[in-house]
């Protein structure tokens, strides 16, 4: 039988679009589906640089893409972990890793054990980083891919590349297996008067483009889902009060680190993404606190090279969409919602939206329980990035300017309130399986703004204190036999993965 949905179109280009026309191209085929993305290179999309977390790899093997070759094309670099500056209090930084703190021990996590040995110690400075590879390779600018081995550290990574590029190297991969781009602004969307369904997209030349599904990749814009539909919105900037980027790229320097660093300032915080050919910046703020042109002017000052642009200004609300899958569309990316790019969940939320919705599809029509699970999904996601964001301003010792007195101070969902109170007793963080983020994250956030917890599990207690530090010197010790053996970043990258950027500056730097 004739899938009753088999034309599918996607509206709006850019990282989004091009993501979701790859994985339905993988996923479906066009042989019985008809994919067709709509993009005006007139409207553009925000295209500044993305930095990742390790679950974009699961996107990328499932396209099959080679990785050395992905980086090439997109001039990308390794992702450890991020690097917060001056959060707890200035003077201060921390290191959110990607991978574990040590090993489990007895079936109970390696922080338990951990927090027994920081107690007899008679407190201190908590520093679980010593016990992720993560961590130390960052610090000490190190990167390689590692075979796990039972009882060595792995070394789990992500990506920070250029966003345009990226977009441009998804185009390449979708129209080779059949996906159709139409060019043009869309300047009308036509409805079934009787249920409210998109049938089609009509073009500045009058074409029309009709669809079984429409996925909405316009941006903060939301053609299908708002300006058409008008599924509403859920405002979070009580919580998240930012609502304004100050975008621009500048020359790179000679330091290419494999980590982003967001360094906490007077209105909000400052990104630096190092990549093979320039580094991107930006300067996320409250406009309550700051002016755009007061924020621009601080991010020019503050950059470690030339500035390769005038910055660019993103405006934006905190929150999400009331329905992320509304009658037959889907909205994803920034149409979808917007939850500021501290811990680089974007293009996470992206990916997580397709797998739910690929698991989900509608080929014989749009089941109202199926809609109900995809946008209950989708919300649980979104509410667990949004907690552990908060907590990134809420647990602060900052009372230095407006903001930070602001954010110390608000009230926090009650999720958010209650995993801290027990976090902050038992040392427990309330994290499951399904949350994105885990224990290695809450522990690394928490502990680096300074809030440390009173007690520990009490198999902790099952161990004396000569055989837990034993077993913490071993993993430490394998950390560094770990680390030690990885290439510098960039000499990694020269040697396996180097885009035509970087050979350039390298030839230009050899013949100057």
């Amino acid at each position: 039988m004739e899938s009753k949905v088999r034309k599918i179109v996607i509206v709006g280009g850019g990282t989004a679009g091009w993501m979701s026309a790859a994985c339905f191209a993988k996923a479906l085929g066009t042989q019985g589906y008809d994919i067709t993305l709509v993009e005006s290179e007139e409207i553009g999309t925000v295209g500044v640089g993305e930095a990742t977390i390790p679950a974009i790899i699961r996107y990328n093997r499932f396209l099959n893409i080679d990785e050395d070759e992905f980086i090439r094309e997109t001039n990308a670099t390794f992702k450890l972990g991020i690097q917060f500056v001056d959060w707890q209090k200035e003077g201060v930084s921390y290191f959110h890793p990607f991978g574990y703190f040590g090993v489990d021990i007895d079936g109970f996590t390696f922080p338990n054990y951990y927090l027994r040995d920081y107690y007899r110690r008679g407190g201190g400075v908590i520093d679980l980083g010593r016990y992720n590879a993560e961590t130390e390779a960052a610090l000490q600018g190190r990167f390689g891919r590692v075979k796990p081995e039972n009882g060595k550290p792995d070394l789990n990574y992500a990506f920070q590349f250029d966003a345009a590029l990226y977009a441009r190297f998804l185009r390449k991969y979708s129209e080779a297996r059949g996906v159709t781009r139409r060019e043009g602004k869309i300047v009308k969307v036509h409805q079934n008067p009787e249920t409210g369904y998109v049938t089609s997209v009509e073009q500045e030349n009058g074409s029309q483009i009709a669809g079984d599904l429409f996925i909405d990749c316009s941006g903060f814009r939301g053609l299908l889902i708002e300006e058409t539909l008008k599924c509403g919105y859920t405002d979070w900037s009580q919580w998240l009060p930012v609502n304004r980027a100050a975008a621009v790229p500048c020359e790179r320097g000679d330091d290419l680190i494999p980590y982003t660093r967001a360094t906490a300032r007077e209105a909000g915080w400052q990104w630096r993404i190092p990549l093979q050919h320039r580094t991107g910046n930006g300067y996320v703020f409250c406009n309550s606190f700051i002016s755009e042109d007061e924020a621009s002017e601080k991010l020019l000052s503050r950059l470690d090279g030339k500035p390769m642009a005038d910055p660019k200004i993103l405006r934006f609300v905190t929150g999400h969409r009331k329905r992320f899958w509304d009658r037959n569309v889907v909205a994803l990316g920034l149409a979808s919602g917007f939850l500021e790019p501290l811990e680089s969940t974007s293009l996470h939320l992206v990916q997580a939206g397709l797998f739910k919705f690929l698991a989900l599809f509608p080929r014989q029509g749009f089941n109202p329980r199926i809609v109900e699970e995809y946008n209950r999904q989708m919300l649980f996601d979104y509410d667990n990035v949004k907690d552990f964001i908060i907590a990134h301003y809420k647990v602060t010792e900052r009372d230095d300017t407006p903001f930070w007195n602001y954010v110390r101070n608000m009230e926090v969902p009650d999720s958010l309130r209650e995993r801290l109170d027990v976090f902050r007793s038992t040392g427990q963080t309330l994290s499951n399986e399904r949350e994105l983020f885990r224990e290695v994250s809450w522990y690394a956030v928490l502990t680096g703004q300074g809030l440390v917890p009173e007690d520990y599990h009490p198999a902790a207690d099952t161990l004396d204190d000569d055989d837990i530090r034993l077993r913490l010197g071993r993993w430490r010790t394998a950390v560094v036999d770990r680390v030690k053996t990885l290439p510098m970043h960039e000499d990694f990258i020269r040697k396996s993965c180097a885009s035509a950027a970087l050979k350039q500056r390298d030839e230009a730097r050899a013949g100057g």
